[in-house]
């Protein structure tokens, strides 16, 4: 197959892109390529999507998987400018409008795209809509798309420092500092099952609009099970409590000070959704374990003592638990 990767230098672009060439198809990358190099055996078409794709405008592919995060232009030229058999367009969970109960299907209502004023800004209030009013470019341009709505993306070459900092920081051993929120679930689809579901679908001719995400689990769980896949002996997890976390200056999800994964109450629905139907659909799901050391092996590639988006630095985290009320929830 002619694979078009509108995308393909960073992340799931470039796994998409190494997938496909493992997998012996003639793949084109379109992409400025700021952020990194495209994979061995991949073409590289340098545009920039703000100016329109270039010589790549009346081009035909097999498949187009279109990986636009913050414009919907960019996805409307696309769609106007490429002929294609089939076409994914990967989007978003934020595009659910109610984001603090979990939602049982894939068809619960959806952000309002009529309040995009400007669907070329970066805002990230407004992303959830800018990806709703994508996807319904892409539909009816396309009314066999397959359409994905990732939430949390882990695995190797995640830059986020979400799942990467617990990884590492389980790695380090020690007492780690984890909320005590028995309440929260997380969700995650690692990007190499994300990856060769969205191949799968292009070869096979799939479509339908779907969740990407794996099953639900209570955060304890998925943290404990991080540190029996990473942590050496004798690492302890000590709980804190929600409550004491913020009065700490501790924020939740991402950015300085932060325990990522840990949830805002606000946001819980969208990592506690049914996973059952994009089970059904043939989305693989790997052990936790593997998605771990692929993660860990990202991490040390990067630089352990690196400056990071999210999560706490040992001497935060060691402040905190001097002066936090603490409870042991683990030992390894």
């Amino acid at each position: 197959m002619r694979i078009l990767v509108l995308g393909g230098t960073a992340f799931v672009g470039r796994a998409v892109a190494a997938e496909a060439v493992r997998r012996g198809h003639e793949v084109t990358c379109a992409a400025r390529g700021v952020s990194g190099d495209v994979p061995d055996g991949a073409e590289l078409v340098r545009v920039d999507r703000r100016e329109g794709l270039g010589p790549l405008v009346g081009a035909e592919f097999d498949a187009v998987v279109d990986l636009a995060t913050m414009s919907y232009g960019y996805v409307r030229d696309a769609l106007a400018s490429l002929r294609a058999g089939h076409w994914t367009f990967v989007s978003s969970i934020n595009v659910y409008a109610d984001t603090l109960v979990p939602g049982p299907e894939v068809l619960d209502p959806v952000t309002d795209e009529s309040t995009v004023e400007d669907y070329a800004q970066r805002d990230p209030a407004i992303y959830g809509a800018i990806k709703v009013a994508c996807e319904n470019a892409v539909r009816a341009a396309h009314p066999g798309a397959f359409v994905v709505r990732p939430g949390l993306i882990t695995g190797p070459d995640d830059k986020s420092d979400r799942f990467g900092y617990w990884a590492q920081r389980m790695a380090r051993g020690g007492r780690v500092l984890v909320p005590d929120d028995p309440e929260q679930s997380i969700q995650h689809v690692d990007v190499r099952d994300l990856v060769a579901w969205v191949l799968d679908a292009a070869e096979h001719g799939r479509g339908g609009t779907h969740d990407a995400i794996g099953p639900a689990v209570p955060l304890r769980e998925l943290l404990t099970d991080l540190a029996d896949a990473v942590a050496p002996a004798g690492t302890e997890l000590v709980a804190a409590a929600p409550a004491d976390l913020a009065a700490a200056g501790v924020q939740p999800w991402g950015g300085p000070k932060s325990l990522p994964l840990w949830l805002p109450d606000s946001h819980r629905g969208l990592a506690a959704r049914d996973a059952g139907p994009v089970l059904a659909a043939g989305l693989p799901v790997r052990p936790l374990a593997d998605t771990a050391r692929a993660a860990l092996e990202t991490e040390r590639a990067r630089g352990i003592d690196r400056e990071r988006r999210a999560g706490l630095t040992p001497d935060e985290e060691a402040e905190l638990l001097r002066t936090t009320p603490t409870r042991t929830w683990y030992t390894r």
